[in-house]
């Protein structure tokens, strides 16, 4: 399975002021995969420490923070020399272990030439931030579910991918149906790399949704590991209303939803700590469509699942709905294509995006994205209906250099509005900043 993140590790390896790498992401999105995948490829031998399957290896061998102390150490440990340009050494959920991920400030400052790369969930290391964390001498990569890209790729469809990121759109849309068809698949697998698997492997929906169950699960018992008592049901209710959340027709997050009465007090807690654990995605609204937006960030937010996959299967949606015509695009109203199209830009525009409504709430942009410090608005249509009232409101109020408008109508450009189809999200900040 090919990632994208692997050629952020090659880079890595190849900088010659090499700080230890941080590999973050939530649970199960393929962390220890791609470190083991990387290492097995790329370096002469590989030391692997689990934190979270020893409880005695931080003991043993991180009684100090000195890097080269517990290089020493590892090697009486494993009776293998640790080679400073040939050996990856890994340190997997290290959120497990405060003293090695203390160590990681003195690999950066006394030991640079050893090849360490650790990974560990967000919400760990997030609990870490103010005690062990070595702020500023660790590099990062973010690792999220597999894009619309990794996904073709990883089941057979190598070649439209690469049609794909070939930006040429006259040849794109002569394949669309081949696009539409992956896109619906998507659409229920998601990108979480065991579901992509067992999905490359039998096709058979019926098991990708026993691995989303378990997924779910597994979530549900890190709630209950991890959270305070008291903020678990919190926790369990805000999950269970976002699909509800997602399908209404201004999909601004509302207490209210929650339960009857809710208030912002008693659920800022239980979503902090969804968003720390990597579980869910919080877009900000902003009133004033400025750079930077975060400057202009209200109380306003959206809240998304991690993965389209888990939102479709906690939503109740069944596999036949892909064979019903765009369906699977327009179920919830749309909420589908919002949450695929959020992963895209997550994933490609190397960070969260925001949306803008006016202030009666009665015209709402999607997405607003900074594209080379330009604001561009983002429309996303579940069908070919290209009907765009609210963006055609903010095209006149603030004249945007450029719009944006997805959906599964043909590619085009109408005034300021360039038409993309859905499947090609993730070109969207690409093909953005050749045009302007």
């Amino acid at each position: 399975m090919e990632r994208d993140a692997y050629r952020q590790l090659l880079t890595w390896k190849q900088q010659p002021s090499r700080k230890p790498l941080l590999l973050t992401g939530a649970r199960q999105v393929g962390k220890t995969w791609l470190m083991e995948e990387f290492g097995r490829r790329e370096y002469a031998s590989v030391v692997k420490l689990s934190f979270n399957e020893d409880d005695r290896l931080e003991r043993l061998l991180f009684p100090d923070r000195n890097a080269r102390a517990v290089i020493k150490r590892l090697e009486i440990y494993r009776e293998q020399p640790i080679e400073p340009s040939a050996t990856l050494l890994i340190l997997d959920e290290i959120q497990d272990a405060p003293s090695a991920l203390a160590s990681l400030k003195s690999f950066a400052e006394t030991a640079p030439e050893y090849h360490v790369i650790a990974a560990g969930s967000l919400l760990g290391l997030a609990l870490h931030r103010d005690s062990s964390f070595p702020v500023g001498k660790v590099s990062f990569v973010d690792l999220g579910p597999l894009t619309f890209s990794e996904f073709l790729r990883a089941t057979g469809r190598a070649r439209l991918d690469e049609l794909l990121a070939s930006d040429d759109m006259q040849a794109i849309a002569e394949m669309a149906d081949l696009f539409v068809a992956a896109l619906k698949s998507y659409h229920l697998v998601g990108g979480m790399p065991e579901a992509v698997a067992e999905f490359a492997s039998s096709g058979d929906y019926s098991s990708v949704q026993s691995i989303q169950d378990e997924i779910v699960r597994a979530y549900d018992l890190d709630v209950s590991k991890h959270a305070a008592p008291e903020l678990v049901p919190r926790i369990r209710r805000v999950l269970t209303s976002i699909p509800q959340q997602l399908a209404r027709e201004k999909s601004r997050f509302l207490y209210s939803h929650i339960e009857p009465g809710a208030r912002s007090r008693s659920y800022e807690q239980a979503i902090q700590w969804l968003i720390d654990a990597g579980i869910v995605t919080k877009v900000p609204r902003v009133t004033t469509p400025r750079v930077p937006l975060k400057a202009y960030e209200d109380d306003a937010f959206k809240l998304f699942f991690v993965d389209i996959g888990l939102l479709a299967r906690t939503s109740g949606l069944v596999p036949a709905t892909i064979l019903d015509g765009s369906r699977v695009f327009t179920e919830f109203k749309g909420a589908l294509a919002e949450q695929y199209v959020l992963q895209e830009f997550v994933a490609t525009q190397a960070g969260v995006p925001h949306y803008w409504s006016n202030d009666r709430n009665t015209a709402e942009i999607d997405f607003l994205i900074d594209v080379d410090n330009r604001v561009i608005p983002v429309e996303v249509k579940a069908e070919r209906n290209r009907k765009a009232k609210s963006l055609n409101a903010y095209i006149d109020r603030f004249a945007p250099d450029a719009a944006l408008r997805l959906s599964l109508g043909d590619p085009g450009t109408h005034g300021p509005i360039l038409d993309l189809p859905l499947y090609a999200a993730g070109r969207a900040g690409a093909i953005l900043r050749a045009r302007l």
